[in-house]
């Protein structure tokens, strides 16, 4: 079978590699009809050291039909329709029933440390009954493209929101506009938030920003976006701010324009080993949480609004490309080109 695999940054092929198989009783094996390319694949694609001999195989996010199952697996068969969720999980330990997922004792991620990856023909997943989600809609189904960003993007985004306390009569900012900050949106006003800002400056994701529920824009960066948020709140910032970069500067804006009381949702993948903002966040009284959402937490929750229409996370896709061309939308992706590349293997 065919798959993706990146040897170092900018370096992305398309390989023939060994076909997945089930290997323990708990696995199933997925033929992947759509995956994407996400806004993390990007870090290794800018900074990620040569792994010359292996390479590490692309790609977290993915819905697909069952091909196989090993003997232990009770809930899907083959033929079934399934989400993938980002990260692997068994569903039965103490983490899983608390809906973290993604601390799960005998847990991880697809598309690292070896694992996996969905941008590909197949893949091998691991603790299939806790992992995997059924669906009960057809292949061609309209919707697909909104059920593929609850494996990540959409989960994310509510993960940011929950996190950062939203709800109603609450003024929100977004601290990024790729597609988890979009789906941020979509997730703010879905529980209610009277004002909702997003940080941004690409015509094409303020227009989808503003479609999704954003009511203002700041386009400006650093201290001037600091202070634009203070103009649109009286003074005060917001009581909810997400997170959605994960770089030393958007964690410091996101403390920053958090109101005293107020709670910053962090999803963007930190690439510091440090947090800046804490002496503000302390003197403040700011909550900072958030992490890996656990998005398989949040799929029975959020189908619905997508099965009937209330919510169209999908629309952040705005280029669809066969594997062969995958190499091409990381590019794209990185140069801005594009929001989010939906992969059709």
């Amino acid at each position: 079978m065919r798959a993706t695999v990146m040897y170092r940054a900018g370096e992305v092929r398309i390989e023939t590699v060994p076909d997945a198989r089930i290997i323990e009783p708990t696995d199933a094996v997925v033929a992947v009809s759509r995956a994407c390319i996400c806004g993390s694949d990007l870090w290794p694609y800018r900074g990620m050291e040569e792994i010359p001999d292996s390479g590490r195989r692309m790609g977290h996010e993915a819905i697909g039909f069952v091909e196989a199952v090993g003997n232990d697996v009770r809930t899907m068969k083959a033929g079934d329709l399934v989400i993938m969720p980002f990260a692997y999980s068994d569903g039965s330990c103490t983490f899983c029933h608390e809906g973290l997922q993604t601390s799960c004792v005998q847990g991880g991620f697809f598309g690292i440390a070896g694992m996996n990856g969905a941008q590909a023909e197949a893949l091998r997943v691991p603790l299939a009954d806790g992992t995997l989600f059924v669906l009960a809609v057809g292949q061609d189904d309209a919707l697909m493209p909104s059920l593929l960003t609850l494996s990540d993007v959409m989960g994310t985004g509510h993960h940011a929101a929950v996190t950062a306390k939203v709800g109603p009569g609450k003024k929100v900012a977004i601290v990024g506009d790729g597609a988890v900050g979009l789906c941020g949106v979509i997730a703010a006003k879905r529980l209610g938030a009277e004002q909702i800002i997003i940080l941004g400056r690409h015509a094409d994701r303020i227009a989808l920003a503003k479609e999704f529920g954003a009511t203002n824009i700041v386009s400006e960066r650093g201290d001037e976006a600091v202070e634009r948020v203070r103009q649109l709140t009286g003074g005060y910032g917001v009581h909810s701010v997400l997170e959605c970069v994960g770089l030393e500067q958007s964690m410091l804006t996101a403390i920053s324009i958090a109101r005293p009381g107020g709670a910053v949702g962090r999803v963007g993948v930190p690439q510091d080993e440090t947090m800046p903002g804490s002496q503000p966040a302390f003197y403040n009284n700011v909550t900072v949480g958030g992490g890996p959402a656990p998005v398989r937490a949040y799929i029975q929750e959020l189908l619905p609004d997508i099965l009937e229409g209330r919510i169209e996370p999908g629309k952040v896709f705005d280029r669809v490309v066969g594997l062969d061309d995958v190499p091409d939308g990381y590019r794209a992706m990185d140069q801005r080109e594009s929001i989010k590349v939906m992969v059709e293997p």
